[in-house]
C-alpha cells in the first residue's frame, strides 16, 4: 500500500511538472502586439486631436479575438484622450467594458520605456493627433524598425503611417522606401482635416510618396489595405479591420472570423455603388437596421465635392438620395435637386425643390434654387 501510495505521488509529480512546462511553453508561444496611440490630444479633440477610439476598439477587439497579448504604448505614456466618438457602438462598448483594456488606456506605457524585444507586432492608430507627436518620437521610430527587422509585422491605420516616415533601418533606408504604402490621403485630408491642416508639418501622402513610397489609394473613406513585407497600411478608419486582421496573417496565425459591422458593411456596399452596381443601392435602402443610410447620404455629399465626371456626379447622387430620408436636412434636398438640374434631369430637381418648401416655408437656399431654375 505505502509502494502505491509514493507511486501514485511520483506520476501526480511528474504530471503537475508537465503541466507546469505547457502553461509556461503557451505563454511563451503566444505573441505580443504593442498598440501605440498618440498622447497629443486633448478635450475630446476640440483642443487638440487625439486619436480615433473607433479604430482602437477595431483593432482591439480582432487582437483579443485572435490570442494576442496586447500592451498600449504613446510617447509620454499615462492617460490618453480620444477624439469624440460614440461610446454605444458596439466595438466601443466591447473596450469600455474590457477593464483590462481601460487600465491600459489610463496608463499607457511611455514608448521610451518599451523593449522591442517583447513584441512579435506592433499596430499604430490614427487619428489626427498621430500627425502632430508620433512623427517625433524617436523612441518609437527604434521600436518599429527594431520589431521588424527582427522579422516582426508593422501595421499602421489612417493617420498612423505618420509614425512611419522617419523611421530608418540598420542599412540607413526608410522603412517604406521602395515598399507599396498607403494612408490618410490629400482627398481626405482637405475634405475632413481642415480644421487642423493648417498646423500639419506635412501631408501624409505627399511625406511618404517622398520618402520613397509607392502610394496607392481607393476613394475617399473607403476600406484600401495595403501589404507589403510585413509592413501592413491602411487607409482610413473604414480600413481598420482589414489592417488588423492582415496584421495578424503577417505574423503567421490565421486569424478567426471578424466581426461584421454597420459602418463598415455600408462602406462596402457604397463602394459598389461606385463602381457601377446599382442593385447595391437597393440594398443599401432595403434595411435601415442593418446598414447605416445616414452615413450612406452623407458620403454621397462629399463624394459629389470630388466629382470630375458626369458618371461619378450620378454616383453621388444616388447615394445622396439613398441617405435622403434618414438625414432629413433640407440642405441635403438642395443639393441633391441641384445635383438632378446638372445631370439635365430638372423635372424632378423642381419637384424635390418644391416639396422641400412645402415642408419648410422659410428654408431661403431651397426658394433661391426654384427661383434661378425656373427663370
Amino acid at each position: 500500500m505505502k509502494q502505491l501510495t509514493r507511486y501514485t505521488l511520483i506520476v501526480a509529480s511528474y504530471m503537475a511538472l508537465f503541466f507546469t512546462l505547457s502553461a509556461m511553453a503557451n505563454v511563451s508561444e503566444q505573441q505580443r502586439i504593442l498598440m501605440v496611440l498618440s498622447g497629443y490630444g486633448e478635450d475630446g479633440g476640440k483642443t487638440a486631436p487625439g486619436f480615433e477610439f473607433d479604430e482602437f476598439s477595431k483593432a482591439y477587439v480582432v487582437f483579443k479575438q485572435n490570442g494576442l497579448a496586447v500592451d498600449i504604448a504613446s510617447p509620454e505614456g499615462g492617460v490618453v484622450v480620444a477624439d469624440e466618438y460614440d461610446p454605444n457602438r458596439d466595438f466601443n462598448q466591447a473596450v469600455l467594458n474590457d477593464p483590462q483594456a481601460m487600465a491600459m488606456l489610463n496608463d499607457t506605457l511611455s514608448t521610451a520605456d518599451v523593449d522591442a524585444r517583447n513584441y512579435q507586432g506592433v499596430f499604430i492608430v490614427g487619428g489626427k493627433g498621430a500627425m502632430f507627436d508620433l512623427p517625433k518620437d524617436t523612441a518609437l521610430q527604434s521600436i518599429i524598425a527594431n520589431v521588424y527587422q527582427s522579422e516582426g509585422s508593422v501595421a499602421a491605420v489612417c493617420h498612423g503611417p505618420a509614425a512611419l516616415i522617419d523611421v530608418k533601418l540598420d542599412d540607413g533606408s526608410y522603412l517604406v522606401a521602395g515598399k507599396a504604402v498607403n494612408g490618410f490621403t490629400n482627398i481626405e485630408e482637405n475634405l475632413f482635416a481642415s480644421k487642423w491642416l493648417s498646423d500639419f508639418d506635412f501631408m501624409l501622402e505627399d511625406k511618404l510618396i517622398e520618402r520613397g513610397g509607392r502610394f496607392e489609394s481607393s476613394a475617399m473613406m473607403l476600406s484600401h489595405v495595403t501589404v507589403d513585407s510585413r509592413l501592413v497600411t491602411g487607409q482610413n478608419p473604414s480600413s481598420t479591420v482589414a489592417v488588423a486582421v492582415a496584421l495578424v496573417e503577417s505574423m503567421g496565425i490565421t486569424p478567426k472570423p471578424a466581426a461584421s459591422y454597420r459602418d463598415d458593411r455600408t462602406l462596402a456596399l457604397v463602394a459598389e455603388v461606385l463602381a457601377g452596381d446599382d442593385s447595391a443601392a437597393r440594398t443599401l435602402l432595403s434595411d435601415a437596421e442593418y446598414y447605416q443610410q445616414d452615413l450612406v447620404g452623407m458620403y454621397g455629399y462629399y463624394y459629389l465635392q470630388t466629382a470630375q465626371t458626369p458618371e461619378s456626379m450620378q454616383h453621388a447622387l444616388t447615394l445622396m438620395q439613398v441617405g435622403r430620408e434618414a438625414i432629413g436636412n433640407p440642405l441635403l434636398d438642395v443639393q441633391i435637386a441641384k445635383t438632378q438640374h446638372e445631370l439635365g434631369d430638372s423635372e424632378n430637381a423642381l419637384a424635390l425643390l418644391k416639396q422641400t418648401i412645402a415642408a419648410n416655408p422659410d428654408f431661403e437656399p431651397a426658394r433661391a434654387l426654384l427661383q434661378s431654375l425656373t427663370l
